[in-house]
């Protein structure tokens, strides 16, 4: 028996180091080749690794919290192929990927090349085979049921978005029933959040204790929560925060959207509030580019950025994740409403990309119907911007002399001081409430 020390890969992006949250093996059991291993959180986006060969796990260096630097140890397997035993070289590690997708774009992706192309070429020389693909692509949770069924998921035809393998597609391969798919909508804020599967912890997970069982409970703080955590205080204790707040009357806006909803139902999109709202801050931040900014501390040099990509803050029970729009001012209002859809259903089925989660440069933020009256959002460093966006209510305005009642929504837009100066941001913000007030002008743009 030979001893195989799997190191944590470069996950690529400049990723250098990331949080153990879930291992889905034990010591002592067995492993399978590519049988998805370990989570890992980065800064970027949860991973899934799979196991580089097959053997017997001997040895998890890394427990459920730790946090562990590329070329660090995680675990030791026992192989039966009598090679000598090694450290794991980046250039032999398998890809990492993003929600157990297999991202060609990760390096290590050669690993099982020279396996895979034996397998494809002895596969494709069978008469009967229909159907190889030599990276599907498919959820852990998918890849396990895979196992289970004793199925080999280059072989099954994918029916999913990009070319996804489901399960019921792997039923549908095995003779099994397929089962019925059920899903949430989702709000006008894309608040979704890729999910994680069943973890298989090193520790016995405790059972939940209810707030009226009189006994306190202990959990860890790892994973999405602790990330949260450190990006919150390091923002807070980074930037120079203030925060404009300043109501908008939306009842130009809420016509707009009624009069385009059915040509977006026609189109198969959903069109909520949302995509107006970004359309208005990328037209401001044509105006007001210090907005679109962000400060490399580094280099103590201040990015001004040529494109706006917006990040649009999406809570879960799980934690803030914040999905980016790239080249948001390039895309018309439907493009927009398709992508930020799009965007939301990724995050629900837990396959949103690290290039999915890179590279805002301004954020957007919003609770829906539970925004309340208003809030002061925490800038998503290095934006130097984040616009919070509140509930529509009905509130008596002043037009012509005369007492209406208005939709009203306010926004709060906090900025980073020590880049924005008070009279910027509150310039910047009223060129968002004008167009939200007049949303005509932003196609006069086009």
């Amino acid at each position: 028996m030979a001893r195989f020390e799997f190191r944590l890969p470069d996950i690529g992006e400049g990723v250098a180091e990331g949080e153990i949250v879930a291992w889905h093996v034990r010591e002592g059991e067995p492993v399978a080749e590519d049988q998805v291993m370990v989570e890992v959180m980065t800064d970027k986006a949860t991973v899934t690794i799979g196991a580089p060969k097959a053997g017997k796990i001997e040895e998890l260096r890394a427990q459920v919290g730790t946090t562990v630097k590329v070329g660090d140890v995680l675990v030791v397997i026992q192989t039966g192929n009598g090679s000598r035993a090694h450290g794991g070289h980046p250039s032999k590690m398998p890809a990492a990927s993003a929600a157990g997708e297999i991202l060609e774009s990760l390096p290590g992706t050669n690993y099982f090349a020279e396996k895979r192309a034996n397998a494809s070429a002895a596969i494709n020389g069978n008469a009967t085979a229909q159907h190889f693909t030599e990276k599907p692509l498919a959820t852990p949770a998918t890849r396990k049921l895979a196992r289970d069924l004793g199925l080999d998921l280059r072989t099954v035809p994918p029916t999913g978005d990009g070319g996804r393998v489901t399960q019921d597609d792997l039923r549908a391969a095995s003779g099994a029933p397929a089962v019925a798919a059920y899903g949430g909508g989702l709000g006008a804020s894309v608040h979704a959040m890729p999910s994680r599967p069943v973890a298989r912890p090193v520790q016995q997970a405790r059972k939940p204790v209810t707030a009226n069982s009189g006994k306190d409970t202990r959990a860890p703080f790892v994973g999405l929560r602790r990330k949260i955590a450190e990006r919150m205080t390091q923002s807070k204790n980074t930037a120079a925060h203030f925060t404009f707040v300043e109501e908008c009357d939306a009842s130009r806006l809420m016509s707009l959207r009624d009069r385009l909803k059915p040509e977006a139902q026609a189109r198969g999109i959903e069109l909520t509030y949302m995509p107006f709202i970004v359309k208005a801050v990328c037209s401001a931040l044509r105006l007001h580019p210090m907005l679109n900014s962000s400060l490399d501390t580094e280099t103590n040099e201040l990015v001004m950025h040529g494109s706006c990509h917006i990040g649009i803050a999406a809570a879960t029970d799980q934690g803030l994740v914040v999905p980016v729009l790239h080249q948001a001012d390039q895309l018309p209002l439907f493009d927009l409403a398709a992508e930020i859809n799009r965007l939301g259903v990724q995050a629900r089925d837990g396959k949103l990309s690290v290039a999915e989660l890179s590279g805002s440069t301004f954020t957007i933020t919003s609770l829906g119907k539970q925004a309340g009256l208003f809030a002061v959002p925490i800038l998503n460093l290095p934006n130097v911007g984040i616009l919070g966006v509140h509930r529509i209510k009905e509130r008596p305005v002043v037009r012509d002399g005369q007492i209406a009642i208005g939709q009203i929504m306010l926004l709060s837009l906090s900025l980073d001081h020590r880049i924005v100066d008070g009279h910027v941001g509150a310039a910047f913000a009223y060129e968002v409430i004008r167009y939200l007030e007049e949303p005509a002008l932003m196609f006069m743009e086009l």
